[in-house]
């Protein structure tokens, strides 16, 4: 199995849902079912990559798990996890895996498959993707969708239903047309930790403002982003308290399984 490490960005004052590394999904705040997915994954190291106290101290249970207190003033959970690398004090071959901190049913699997997609291909950067399963999602702008080449590299991620279906979408936007895959991105990303300074340094690009898709800054700057489907159902992040609400549902239907 690769070797990875997992770094985790929990930033506090998450503007659609304030405090959210703390919110409860059952019992426990997010971050810690977050936190035990990496370690099921089998990394090498586990780090959370906070700006607050109140988080690092929930995480006091989770002796496998590594806090960095980092800054408060990033603009992104790239640049947080540049600096948790630095803390870390990673070699620049280090493989990162960076795993959102709203992911609290992200399947083991899927985390090793974005580690193994950066090791086994060319790109500077991995992350995964999962079929569009109805229109109402591919036309979601919430939802990013994908497009990958012949060597399952990114060609483009968007909020808009790409690609688009001339035909079908002249006849129907409520239905998917037959005869093609739409690819739904999944927020999880893998890296060498050198490129994670590389990344983290680069200024914003045109696209990336456009559509507020930080790998978009990746693709606009020339470096290919390995795509590979997750082996795993990997359910949507928690955004919103509507999110909130469906994820505390699911945790409980798995729970009378």
């Amino acid at each position: 199995m690769t070797e990875f490490v997992v770094a985790i960005p929990a930033r506090f004052a998450a503007s659609r849902l304030p405090g959210k590394p703390l919110r409860l999904l059952g019992s426990e705040p997010l971050v810690l079912h977050v936190a035990r997915r990496a370690l099921l994954a089998g990394a090498r190291e586990v780090w959370v990559a906070t700006d607050d106290s109140r988080i690092a101290d929930v995480l006091d249970g989770l002796a496998e798990v590594k806090v960095a207190m980092t800054a408060a003033g990033h603009a992104s959970g790239t640049d947080r996890l540049a600096e948790c690398a630095r803390i870390a004090g990673w070699s620049d071959e280090t493989v990162v895996v960076n795993l959102q901190g709203d992911e609290p049913f992200a399947p083991a699997a899927g985390i090793r498959a974005v580690a193994q997609a950066l090791v086994e291909g060319e790109a500077a950067m991995s992350t995964l993707a999962t079929t569009v399963e109805d229109a109402h999602t591919l036309f979601d702008p919430n939802v990013v969708k994908l497009v990958r080449n012949v060597r399952n590299e990114a060609m483009y991620f968007s909020r808009a239903p790409i690609a688009w279906h001339r035909d079908g979408f002249a006849r129907s936007r409520d239905v998917l047309p037959e005869g093609h895959r739409w690819l739904r991105h999944i927020g999880i990303y893998g890296y060498r930790a050198g490129f994670l300074q590389q990344f983290a340094a680069m200024p914003p690009g045109q696209l990336e403002q456009v559509e507020a898709l930080e790998q978009l800054r990746v693709l606009e700057a020339g470096f290919p982003i390995s795509v590979a489907l997750s082996p795993e159902p990997f359910p949507p992040g928690i955004d919103t308290p509507e999110d909130l609400a469906r994820a505390e549902a699911l945790l409980q239907s798995l729970a009378t399984r």
